[in-house]
């Protein structure tokens, strides 16, 4: 028997690998196929299912892909309906895959369609469940996030959640591993623990929600209490999911087109297509070109362009450090961003070659911030609130770049702002998204949070400690 877990940190997504006796199963694969046709290849095994807990909505699903290049079926639990063909399995149908057993636990809360798949060994016995955003290490799915059908609402997802964690879950043995779909930095929890995955003996003494002495109406109370509104793209994944999308290799083939400066600059008038520069922050503010918007490949970088880019559909042209073109191309469309029409070959140094107009944003690191700071400048926080609520400086404003494209409106054009976040790279984003709608008035502090705080600028720091976001 051989369970691997192949965790991708960008995401915060674990997807797995299951095999026994020549047979495979993949369960909430990403939109590449390589890793798990390479995977099944070098071990002389074929890929028999591709098992979905859910409709994913924070990451667009390999499994259309997969299922056609391995011919592997793809399952889903009860409840769901898709715009392709399935296998809709029954709540307690059992698969086999080789000596080994795969359960169908429906599990809905978390969405109407959510399974728990529960791993049997060669004797039969439970080793592991695979929970999707039903249990993860230290949390529950949100139960606002489903597409919801007539007058659902975010409490009776949180009831059956309630009901499914207890009547499904919980009776299971202690010594059960959990593999859930997310970790720590997930938007599809509140509290997620960094570790992957634990027994669901260490889960039930740890985990708030599977306190045994809970009511529902504990427990309703608590996984719907603070929720943050969800990145503006979940609702279009779980749809792309839901119905079908367009093969990766065609968007891979077409974000492969290297342009020269000429004609990278001829597209980007002719289409209106957004420039995205995925460099270092520290490369990017020294020079990028006019209008260019920063989500560094280096940070959080596919869930930054869900929450920043509106609409899937939007034409993306790509500057990158050369080299990394077909990963950028690749790590947006795991979040559905397919319109990529090429890349400036040569990247910005052959922009810079041909003579093509060039802008800066003023970034200074953290002590030069210390030396200008006085308590008349405008100072915005882009932190998450909690961040912000935790501890900031006093004179800042709250502007979370979550919500920036919302909240524009709070900064006057006139007026002359310094950016800080945590170390840097969500204010570069900021100071880019700014700077492309005529801010011109604008310095970046990069640099830690923590430096900022340490020397004589007057700080608000409530009792709890601050969040670490990247």
């Amino acid at each position: 028997m051989i369970v691997e877990q192949i965790y991708t940190g960008c995401l915060a997504q674990g997807a797995y690998y299951i095999e026994s006796d020549g047979e495979a199963a993949i369960i909430d694969p990403l939109r590449e196929t390589g890793p798990y046709l390479a995977k099944a290849k070098s071990n002389g095994a074929n890929i028999k299912y591709i098992f979905e807990t859910h409709f994913h909505a924070d990451f667009v699903s390999g499994h259309l892909d997969l299922a056609e290049k391995t011919g592997a079926k793809i399952v889903y639990g009860p409840e769901a309906e898709t715009g392709y063909t399935k296998h809709l399995a029954e709540d307690g149908e059992i698969f086999k895959l080789g000596k080994l057993t795969i359960t169908v636990l429906h599990t809905p809360g978390h969405t109407p369609e959510s399974t728990t798949y529960l791993l049997k060994d060669e004797a039969g016995e439970p080793y592991a469940i695979f929970s999707g955003d039903t249990l993860f290490i230290g949390d529950v799915g949100r139960p606002d996030l489903a597409q919801k059908k007539g007058h659902l609402t975010e409490e009776d997802l949180a009831g059956w959640l309630y009901d499914s964690l207890r009547n499904k879950i919980m009776p299971l043995p202690d010594h059960v591993l959990v593999y859930p779909a997310h970790g720590a930095g997930s938007a599809c929890g509140k509290s997620m623990s960094k570790e992957t995955w634990d027994t669901l003996g260490n889960q039930k003494q740890k985990n708030y929600a599977l306190r045994a002495d809970m009511t529902k109406a504990e427990f309703i109370e608590a996984v719907t209490d603070d929720l943050l509104p969800p990145p503006v793209y979940f609702s279009a994944n779980a749809q792309l999911n839901k119905m079908g999308y367009e093969s990766i290799d065609t968007v891979m083939e077409r974000g492969a087109q290297a342009l020269t400066p000429e004609a990278f600059e001829k597209i980007a008038n002719e289409t209106q297509a957004l420039l995205l520069d995925v460099r270092g922050k520290e490369t990017f503010v020294k020079g990028f070109i006019p209008n260019a918007i920063f989500i560094g490949l280096q940070g959080s970088f596919a869930p930054w362009v869900g929450a920043l880019i509106p609409d899937l559909k939007q034409p993306i042209l790509l500057i990158t450090e050369k080299g990394k073109e077909e990963e950028a191309v690749k790590r947006l469309a795991r979040v559905g961003y397919d319109n990529v029409v090429g890349h400036l070959a040569g990247g910005f140094e052959a922009w810079v070659a041909a003579g093509k107009e060039v802008d800066t944003v003023e970034t200074i690191d953290t002590d030069t911030f210390a030396t200008r700071y006085n308590e008349d400048i405008k100072l915005l926080d882009v932190r998450k609130p909690g961040e912000y609520d935790a501890a900031h400086v006093t004179t800042a404003q709250s502007f979370p770049l979550d919500f920036i494209n919302k909240n524009m409106s709070e900064v006057d054009a006139e007026n002359f702002y310094f950016l800080h976040c945590r170390s840097g790279y969500r204010s570069t984003i900021a100071a880019s998204i700014l700077r492309a709608r005529g801010f011109d008035k604008l310095v970046n502090v990069q640099g830690k949070f923590t430096d900022i705080v340490a020397g004589p600028i007057p700080t608000v720091t409530a009792a709890c400690s601050m969040q670490e976001n990247s």
